[in-house]
């Protein structure tokens, strides 16, 4: 017998609408020092006109414009040293000004919206009966396939039925904090699980205590700049220790901004073009205190590197590497809790399988041990996690996906033991969704792709992703899900 599977009407496209401003520099040193001049040489009165006209076609567009100008003004300030330029001589407005110049708008939803993750809201509060509010994390997509994460806020009520708040008119960025204390020895070992081992790193290092901070390590590098003469080798050693050390952040954003207008776009290098495939889950302590967490994948063109963010109200997140021999891939995906006293997460450390990693430190790993391999036709390619396991009482139910011929994305279902996670007791031999007639066509066809799903009045809630273009629910009974999977 098949198992009845529901989709939902909810659809959610990419929008081009949805714009943050970014710092933009428009090539070189020599053209940006032409632009400053430029601006500098204005009179009063023209910088007065110029800026009026930039705040009346932009300030709508965006929440404080002229904080972004402030902003984006003090990142080329060097610019004007090199002029001899002493900035403070210049009126505000100038400043403003200047600043625009080296501003732009990013559509961060034009190209795709998929892969979405959905979790129980922090607040649940003033619902009826039946209901629960969710946080539903997209990927978005913009000019040049740059990833980030943004929200949106729904109820879903006693019939499962799904209703969303309009996303706000205004995106916002958050403040970036550098706050993060690194343990040096935990920061050696990353570098050489990373295969670093060139002298430069304890030329660097050396100078730093048991425990640095982001200020004191660029201290020490500039230091070694000045007075070490760098080969080509050397250099790229500090860049990577840089890489290294601005994987760690934390952010906040303003508390008058609406959940869909935060966007969580690329800080550090490691990200400098995506963050992808966040898969959120609400993790419960030994001690009943409730973090949300989500393990995400960095990628800066060339490498990828598996992250943790870790926040308590959606307002003020914390971004810090995971460590260990198998951090390694994507799809990493936590457990909800810990299992006989340590963290538990699935993954597909050597790309094909699904694996266990159990841990006492959620940013280490370091032990592993594989429980599926493809075994049907529909995943003789590879197979993965499709979000965070799910806590059930009869095991840990994990939506899967596996890809078949022609590339077809799948998704699946196991169960493992709840006190032992390495064993299977059941797993479909069929697909659970696969993508039909309207979800086969997009950026990547054949695909349906989830990270991560709840349950809700005895139904499995899936959001997934249509062929990485937009995305989509639906909703499968668990009794006949355990049904078909006993």
């Amino acid at each position: 017998m098949a198992i009845t599977v529901k989709r939902k009407p909810n659809r959610f496209y990419p929008d081009p609408k949805r714009v943050i401003a970014r710092f933009f520099m428009p090539g070189g040193s020599d053209r940006a020092q032409s632009i400053i001049q430029k601006v500098i040489n204005l009179s009063d009165e023209d910088v007065h006109l110029t800026l009026n006209q930039v705040l009346r076609d932009f300030s709508k567009r965006h929440r404080n414009i002229t904080k972004i100008f402030e902003n984006n003004f003090n990142n080329v300030k060097n610019i004007l040293n090199e002029l001899n330029v002493d900035s403070e001589s210049l009126s505000f407005k100038k400043r403003l000004l200047i600043g625009s110049y080296f501003s732009m708008e990013y559509s961060i939803e034009s190209a795709a919206f998929f892969n979405p993750s959905i979790i129980e809201d922090p607040d649940q509060t003033n619902l009826e009966e039946g209901q629960r509010r969710v946080i539903v994390s997209f990927r978005a997509t913009g000019e040049g396939h740059i990833s980030s994460i943004v929200f949106r806020s729904g109820i879903v009520d006693k019939n499962n039925d799904l209703n969303f708040k309009p996303a706000g008119k205004l995106v916002d960025v958050p403040e970036v904090v550098k706050r993060h204390v690194y343990d040096k020895k935990t920061f050696l070992k990353k570098l050489k699980e990373m295969n670093v081992h060139k002298n430069v790193v304890g030329m660097v290092m050396d100078k730093l205590g048991d425990t640095f901070i982001y200020g004191e390590l660029q201290a020490s590098i500039n230091e070694c700049v000045k007075n070490t003469k760098l080969t080509y080798t050397k250099k790229n050693v500090i860049q990577v220790i840089n890489w290294l050390a601005s994987s760690h952040y934390e952010i906040t954003f303003s508390l008058d901004t609406a959940i869909s207008e935060r966007v969580i776009f690329p800080i550090s290098y490691t990200e400098s073009n995506g963050i992808e495939d966040a898969r959120f889950v609400r993790f419960t302590d030994d001690d009943g205190s409730v973090t949300y967490y989500a393990t995400y994948t960095a990628y800066n063109g060339f490498t990828i590197l598996p992250k943790l963010l870790e926040t308590k109200d959606f307002y003020h997140f914390k971004i810090t590497p995971i460590n260990g021999e198998h951090a390694q891939h994507k799809g990493m995906a936590l457990f909800p809790r810990k299992i006989n006293g340590k963290y538990a997460m699935i993954s597909r450390c050597d790309g094909v399988n699904n694996h266990i990693m159990l841990s006492d430190n959620i940013n280490l790993w370091q032990h592993i041990k594989k429980i599926q391999d493809p075994l049907y036709p529909w995943e003789f390619i590879q197979i993965g996690n499709a979000g965070s396991p799910i806590e059930t009482e009869k095991g840990w139910l994990i939506i899967t996906h596996g890809v078949g011929s022609m590339r077809r994305y799948c998704l699946g279902a196991i169960l493992l033991d709840l006190e032992d996670p390495t064993r299977i007791i059941a797993h479909l031999e069929d697909p659970l969704l696969a993508p039909n007639e309207e979800e086969r066509e997009g950026y990547v066809p054949n695909v349906v792709y989830s990270c991560g799903s709840i349950i809700h009045n005895n139904e499995l809630i899936i959001p997934y992703a249509m062929s990485d273009f937009a995305s989509t629910f639906a909703s499968i009974p668990m009794d006949g899900l355990f049904s078909k999977l006993l």
